[in-house]
């Protein structure tokens, strides 16, 4: 048996069962719930160590980048490990490195450290990814819309309860929150480890290949999938506007608001309560009426508007307005992903949707390249300024040119369809 092999074998079951989503799903639930405690606080934490706003904001996009930078070149590896090895021992290494991480950021005294922490955990971890290989591997292709927004909803409960529960803990202690997150972690691990099933069968696994598992030949691998590579376009506008939020949205309610960690808590908790209930409970019901395509469209029409009016938002409850008015906002992620998905054969789900995480890696990157430069050149204005909403208003025209981008190649394969049909 290959060396490798053996250490693979390490993370084999104990007992034999077989893989549904009721597994994955406690799994993701644990996950996001660990991820989200830290959320309200990490920006306040690396504001601990500086001296103003300004420097504040720069840090911050400083340590959002190392982590996704280590993530690039880690989420494609990882997904491509999956496909050879099995999803199962990918996520426990996944778990590892997030419980690693936690424990030592909340021991982390000083801005090195903070970005070495973050490139290790960023290295380590692709369990959005994998989980969502995990799904595919088990769900047919016309019922995975369906199930990658039932997985989405386990990440929205888990984005409810994690920055509320972060958001109190850290208004009294800001490293307690990371503490209880390392804790949530070792208690997924030990899950994955005792309960979770394998989802991918030994017939389904091929040899590991590196060159195959380079980050930008797995986003290759996005523009050669039959009749969605211009979708890889509509992904990154999507993801970068998504991390850039989540860069700046702390920081923004903060500088805008003066909100601190427990106010920023409960307004991350109203975006988990939208997420879950749109797709744990309508998504569903959603698809019955109308066509996956037709429902993206109308996601992105939804988040383009919701960008631009929380970056002119003059009064903190109008974040809250703006969070559950944008209720198709939050199909968008699983409606693109499932067409992506099916385009794909059942041997490379997980090199696909690693190639997918890896394309959102990637705007992680570039995320806080872009956000913490424009929150950091309007730091300094009074609170309630329009123009502190300027990384908002930048998010709503990447998902203007995700709308137009999506239609044109909608109806683009519409004509082709059409073309064959007919035999011209």
């Amino acid at each position: 048996m290959h060396p490798t092999e053996q250490r693979f074998k390490l993370f084999a079951p104990r007992h034999s069962r077989t893989a549904a989503m009721p597994f994955i799903m406690v799994t993701a639930l644990i996950d996001m719930v660990s991820i989200g405690l830290i959320i309200p606080v990490l920006p306040a934490l690396v504001g601990s160590f500086t001296g103003t706003q300004t420097d504040q904001a720069l840090w911050y996009g400083i340590v959002t980048f190392a982590f996704s930078f280590a993530n690039f070149f880690g989420s494609p590896i990882l997904g491509a490990l999956s496909d050879s090895y099995g999803r199962r021992p990918i996520l426990l290494i996944g778990f590892s490195g997030l419980m690693l991480s936690f424990f030592t950021t909340a021991m982390a005294i000083s801005i090195g450290m903070l970005i070495a922490i973050r490139l290790v955990a960023g290295a380590m971890q692709a369990n959005l990814s994998v989980a969502s290989a995990y799904v595919a591997d088990i769900t047919p292709p016309e019922q995975r819309a369906k199930r990658f927004g039932m997985l989405g909803a386990m990440f929205g409960v888990g984005f409810i309860l994690g920055p509320v529960l972060g958001g109190l803990l850290g208004s009294g202690n800001l490293r307690l929150p990371f503490y209880a997150a390392g804790g949530l972690a070792m208690l997924n691990l030990l899950y994955g480890y005792f309960v979770l099933p394998e989802s991918l069968p030994d017939s389904r696994r091929h040899a590991f290949d590196w060159k195959a598992a380079n980050p930008f030949s797995a986003l290759r691998r996005l523009t050669q999938l039959k009749d969605v590579a211009p979708l890889a376009v509509v992904v990154a506008c999507c993801g970068l506007a998504q991390f850039v939020l989540y860069t700046c949205w702390v920081l923004y309610t903060t500088f805008k608001f003066g909100w601190g960690p427990r106010d920023n808590g409960w307004s991350l908790a109203a975006v988990g309560v939208v997420s879950a209930i749109v797709q744990g409970l309508l998504l569903g019901r959603i698809l019955k009426l109308i066509s996956v395509r037709r429902l993206a469209v109308l996601g992105l029409i939804s988040s383009t508007l919701a960008y631009a009016l929380w970056g002119a938002a003059t009064h903190g409850w109008m974040m809250y307005a703006i969070i559950f008015v944008n209720l198709l906002g939050a199909t968008v992620s699983s409606t693109i992903q499932s067409i992506i998905s099916s385009a794909a054969d059942a041997q490379s789900q997980g090199k696909t949707l690693g190639a997918v995480g890896g394309l959102n890696s990637l705007m992680a990157v570039i995320a806080p390249a872009i956000g913490a430069p424009l929150l950091t050149a309007v730091s300094h204005l009074p609170k309630g300024d329009w123009r502190i909403g300027a990384p908002f208003y930048f998010c709503a025209l990447l998902q203007a040119a995700a709308l137009f981008l999506t239609v044109l190649h909608f109806r683009s394969d519409r004509r082709e369809r059409l073309a064959m049909q007919t035999g011209t």
